[in-house]
């Protein structure tokens, strides 16, 4: 028990580490990177406006928050290591070779679902909201606030591009199979634009780019326990009749 809590130390504090050094490295970057990270808001913004910061210490605070959450997603790899090294000595065989492209795939996904959100659905939403603004009313984001914005999308859009990993895991794990869950795909459909509408703003158009996403990952993550499951009954095949043979 001791000498896994002392592992379990020494694999949080390699990733503290490690996480530590890439902020250093992105520290002295800090204020470009948050610049490149407004462009989709500054592109939409009216000409002759600009963000502004209403705290005192926020226009030197927020880049290097920024920083710190870019290090940690930098650092996604490295902590799943982490994670995976501590608990692949209680695994199966079958287990770890499942384990190793399920930690690969959740990494690239939720990598690709953070550029979706930046590329694809950044750009539509600022300028859907700052064409809807009234008559009057002058648009200026403050810094703070545009960065925890944005920050929540990137974790909804990360999460939402899991959806194939939970749906091959849960199949996987034998909680259900891919017909049930094929059964229940209004359901599906119905959740997620619930959870797009309570993860993205009150228009339209961005829970139509987190829902429809989830829905269409859905069906891919189906699609591939649906081969899964064929790939692990003709194994099963094959090694009924290897019995019989060798029984003969």
């Amino acid at each position: 028990m001791v000498g896994h809590l002392v592992e379990l130390r020494d694999r949080l504090l390699r990733s503290v580490l490690g996480i530590g050094l890439i902020f250093l490295c992105l520290a002295p970057f800090a204020n470009d990177l948050y610049s490149m990270l407004a462009q989709p808001l500054v592109n939409s913004l009216p000409e002759g406006t600009t963000m502004i910061a209403t705290q005192v210490a926020s226009p030197f605070l927020t880049p290097f928050k920024f920083a710190l959450v870019l290090a940690v997603f930098i650092g996604m790899p490295l902590l799943l290591y982490q994670f995976w090294a501590f608990i692949a000595p209680g695994l199966y065989r079958h287990e770890r070779r499942m384990m190793v492209p399920l930690l690969v795939a959740s990494s690239l996904l939720f990598y690709c679902g953070v550029l979706f959100a930046y590329f694809v659905v950044f750009p539509l939403i600022f300028s859907f909201l700052v064409s809807i603004t009234p008559a009057g009313v002058s648009v200026a984001t403050d810094i703070s606030e545009y960065l925890d914005f944005v920050l929540k999308l990137f974790f909804a859009f990360g999460l939402a591009f899991e959806i194939p990993i939970a749906t091959i895991v849960l199949v996987w794990a034998g909680v259900t199979t891919p017909e049930a869950l094929a059964q229940k795909r209004s359901y599906v459909i119905v959740g997620a634009f619930v959870l797009g509408m309570l993860f993205t703003p009150p228009d339209v158009v961005s829970q139509t780019l987190l829902a429809v996403p989830m829905w269409m990952l859905f069906e891919v993550g189906l699609l591939i326990s649906r081969m899964m499951v064929r790939r692990k009954a003709g194994r099963g095949d094959d090694e009924e009749r290897d019995q019989t043979s060798s029984t003969d």
